[in-house]
């Protein structure tokens, strides 16, 4: 099989990733049912990448629907190490504006209908998640944003709700009040799951509108966020293609060793069905278990 080590989840009006040069269309079967769509693998300049369309081509799924796991499990099996993730963002603050990026650095979960882990079925794990991106990551990606000119915000809370209307004025102000900065409808289940399968992750959040809390500006609607996202998905182009060759080949971060302590079941005592699903993620860890400390 193909094998890339940078994946790239694109969101709302990033369906397709261009400059991939020697592309291939990868289909992958994982225990959790299809992804959103075929991976795409290609070379991002000198550097292997897999594009995966969170939503589908041609904007398929609601944000509910999306096959979560089966998209972090098809990232990890084609050989990812990293995830880029895209995403349509409501700014909840006056200084990032529409058209702006923000690298955030925490989220708040306000879902109610979807998986978030890997573990259960008799195997229990507990990954940290207070630094729920990569640090690393986020700093490369701030950096070339900044080399590049553009409007960016280093750090933020992006607010996970479920979707998929968008929020009332009442949920609106009283998220503002949090001091939460963006709001989206996809990011949280795709953080906790990669730092599961031991995947670096980060978000460009893009800012699209002003949710509804704006009294000088217009209420949000698909079409005020579609006229916003096609410049700012030009812009997410220039920073992926800035940002992917200068990830380093090794990493340093606690990200690739997010399980090592994390497994609390006893190998042992872990059903065998369990253990055979989940041997991408788990099988180093059960055959030969991390002494304590």
């Amino acid at each position: 099989m193909t094998k890339a080590t940078i994946g790239i989840l694109g969101g709302s009006g990033l369906y397709e990733l261009e400059g991939i040069a020697g592309l291939s269309s990868v289909e992958v079967e994982t225990p959790f049912g299809p992804p959103s769509d075929a991976i795409a693998v290609g070379a991002l300049g000198d550097v292997k990448v897999a594009f995966l369309p969170r939503h589908g081509r041609g904007h398929r799924l609601l944000p509910t629907e999306i096959p979560f796991k089966a998209n972090l499990w098809a990232l990890k099996s084609v050989g990812v190490e990293r995830i880029l993730s895209v995403s349509a963002v409501g700014s909840m603050r006056e200084d990032i504006r529409p058209g702006d990026l923000v690298i955030v650095d925490q989220f708040v979960d306000r879902t109610r209908q979807r998986p978030s882990t890997f573990f259960g079925r008799g195997l229990v794990a507990h990954v940290s998640f207070a630094d729920p991106v990569c640090a690393d990551l986020g700093r490369l990606l701030v950096e070339a944003g900044s080399t590049l000119g553009l409007r960016m915000k280093k750090g933020g809370t992006y607010l996970c709700m479920e979707g998929p209307a968008f929020s009332t004025r009442a949920e609106s102000s009283l998220y503002r009040s949090w001091g939460v900065d963006v709001i989206g409808m996809t990011n949280l289940q795709e953080a906790k799951l990669a730092r599961e399968a031991e995947i670096c992750y980060a978000t460009i959040a893009m800012s699209t509108d002003y949710d509804c809390w704006h009294e000088e500006e217009e209420d949000v609607s698909v079409e005020s966020v579609l006229r916003v996202l096609r410049s700012n998905v030009e812009n997410v182009r220039r920073l992926l293609a800035a940002v992917v060759p200068k990830v380093p080949s090794r990493r340093a971060c606690p990200c690739a060793r997010a399980l090592a302590h994390a497994i609390l079941t006893a190998p042992e005592a872990v059903p065998a069905d369990t253990a055979a699903e989940l041997d991408l993620l788990v099988g180093k860890y059960l055959r030969h278990p991390p002494s304590a400390g």
